[in-house]
């Protein structure tokens, strides 16, 4: 078992879980997420945290499939201010007529009548046009729930790149605590490469048995085989880190590694409540479920405007032509030519309960909305909640693990040195190195993992880099 999955540094399953204003708030706040005040020149081929947000932001397909919903919504606005206007319509149709007739004249025996065959030929021109007066507002009303509609559509595009932003930030995390990781493998790996060594010249003047010089030979593929596991778990969290920027080429995916330091995981953490205050003005999920209780109610005025009559006019000019008239066809379009205009009145009187259903299904979803709002509101103090008590925990373990590797140095200092000396046995000695790889890992683990938490509770209260 590697680094990676012996002393992973958060769950898995959390790695597999963010309009123009909007775009701002989750440009601005990159940084801030971990690394709040840290500045890192970029390096040839290599990805810095801003870099990988960047990028995300303008390649990754499920955030580009929601700007779509937004700009689909902006053409439903379009739409419905455009229902605002009369509507005009031109109309003409030409019409082919094959019909005979008996015809009558005088011969010398008589009368007499003969079919002739007729073709002949209709034209009609027209231009018409409407204008819904009043309709109780329903048209106006509609225009408004669009926009709100299209604000709506933009908030979830906001809301998925901040989720996109915590994705990112915390798989970076992993891929840094990870290559420390692997450091502290190599290390062990190489102090017991001299272990072993030692133990082969033990062996020549006979100061060691079989079995000891064994334990030292095991030891020393463990840890080759922790490195292995350890690079292999950084190639995958790269990986994943790569299917989040959506990128599909064989190129080494490196990551430029800030300089992080002990006072970044001791920081001052903001309590929650003043997290949650300033969350509460400008997530986007709150934003959009507060959006959808105004667009509620915008659905039940439309409703109701249903009972309402609806005042209309309308107007209209048209004209006739035909083969079958003596005048020319400039004539008859003057002579056939004439003008109306109206004025109609609608008056709903049953409707089949239609706008009673319509009224009280737009209540419900408002009562939804309402509900909606609480969650979004709940599951965002659980969430502020959760990352402070992690920051608080990270930060104690942090400190106490800085004493516990310490110490483990110490003692594995002087362990080596007794072992030099044939004074302690193997066992002792893989016990103390045992321990002091553990130290190291939970010292690595605690301060990134305080470093991501109070950098996601700046990111939760301010949404602004520092």
């Amino acid at each position: 078992m590697g680094v990676g999955d012996k002393y992973p540094i958060f769950p898995r399953n959390l790695i597999k879980h963010n309009e123009h204003g909007m775009k701002n708030i989750c440009t601005t706040c990159l940084l801030a997420i971990i690394f709040l005040s840290l500045s890192t020149p970029i390096e040839a081929r290599k990805w810095s945290l801003k870099d990988c947000i960047h990028y995300a932001l303008s390649n990754n397909i499920s955030l580009k499939k929601t700007s779509l919903k937004h700009l689909s919504a902006i053409e439903d606005t379009k739409q419905s201010q455009a229902a605002l206007l009369p509507s005009l319509n031109a109309a003409t149709s030409q019409n082919v007529t094959y019909r005979p007739w008996p015809q009558t004249g005088i011969a010398a025996e008589g009368y007499v009548q003969t079919s002739i065959d007729k073709v002949y030929y209709n034209g009609t021109y027209s231009v018409n046009g409407s204008w819904t007066v009043w309709n109780g507002g329903r048209n106006t009303n509609t225009v408004k729930l669009n926009k709100l509609t299209e604000k709506q559509a933009a908030l979830d595009s906001a809301t998925m790149a901040n989720q996109l932003i915590e994705q990112i930030a915390q798989l970076y995390v992993q891929i840094l605590y990870s290559s420390e990781a692997i450091a502290v493998n190599k290390s062990m790996l190489a102090s017991s490469m001299q272990n072993e060594k030692r133990g082969e010249e033990f062996m020549k003047v006979q100061k060691m048995s079989r079995a000891d010089m064994a334990q030292l030979t095991a030891q020393r593929a463990q840890d080759e085989y922790n490195v292995v596991e350890a690079e292999s778990n950084l190639r995958n969290y790269k990986r994943q880190l790569k299917q989040l920027l959506q990128l599909v080429d064989e190129d080494e995916f490196e990551i430029d590694v800030p300089h992080t330091t002990d006072a970044m995981a001791l920081q001052p953490i903001p309590t929650v409540k003043t997290v949650y205050s300033a969350a509460l003005n400008y997530r986007p999920e709150i934003q959009n479920a507060q959006l959808g209780i105004e667009s509620s109610n915008l659905s039940v005025k439309i409703a109701k405007a249903s009972r309402l009559p609806i005042i209309g006019i309308n107007a209209g000019v048209g004209t006739s032509t035909t083969s079958m008239s003596d005048y020319q066809w400039g004539n008859q379009m003057k002579n056939n030519f004439d003008i109306g205009a109206g004025i109609s009145l609608s008056i709903p009187l049953f409707d089949n309960r239609q706008a009673k259903t319509a009224v009280n299904k737009a209540m419900l979803q408002k009562q939804n909305y309402m509900l909606d709002l609480k969650d979004k509101q709940t599951t965002l103090y659980s969430n502020i909640e959760d990352y402070w008590l992690q920051a608080v925990n990270n930060q104690n373990r942090f400190k106490a693990a800085k004493v516990s590797t310490q110490s483990a140095e110490e003692s594995f200092r002087l362990l080596k040195a007794k072992f030099d000396e044939q004074l302690i046995n193997i066992v002792e000695l893989t016990d103390g190195k045992n321990k002091l790889m553990t130290a190291e890992q939970n010292e690595l683990q605690a301060k990134y993992l305080a470093i991501l938490n109070i950098g996601l509770l700046k990111f939760y209260q301010t949404g602004l880099m520092e």
